[in-house]
């Protein structure tokens, strides 16, 4: 019982999986830096976004939210590429959505 209890509350503490994104208004406020690029080879992330909430469950399925406190990450786009830690191609069908190699942000970004 001790057992099942304790894994109870540790899955409580764990951060939701999801994609959850708001856009900040300025560099200092994000959490990540994003470059938007103009071609899906160049990208890091290829990123679809949904249209509900729920969906945004992996790294490459964003649903961008209304208010900052509703995030699970906070962005800031970025004008040229070198000022990026990720570059992202949105792309037109989930299944698409992914990371294109490995990066240090894999995982993090729900």
């Amino acid at each position: 019982m001790r057992k099942l209890l304790f894994v109870f509350l540790a899955a409580l503490t764990l951060p939701a999986a999801a994609g959850l994104v708001y856009v900040v208004d300025a560099e200092y406020q994000a959490d990540t830096l994003v470059y938007v690029v103009d071609a899906e080879y160049q990208a890091d992330l290829l990123v679809y976004v949904v249209d509900a909430e729920y969906q945004a469950d992996e790294d490459g399925l964003w649903y961008f939210v209304d208010a900052e406190y509703q995030a699970d990450i906070t962005i800031y786009y970025v004008d040229a590429e070198y000022q990026a830690d990720l570059l992202v191609y949105f792309v037109d069908a989930e299944y698409q959505a992914g990371w294109n190699a490995s990066h240090e942000l894999e995982g993090r970004l729900h």
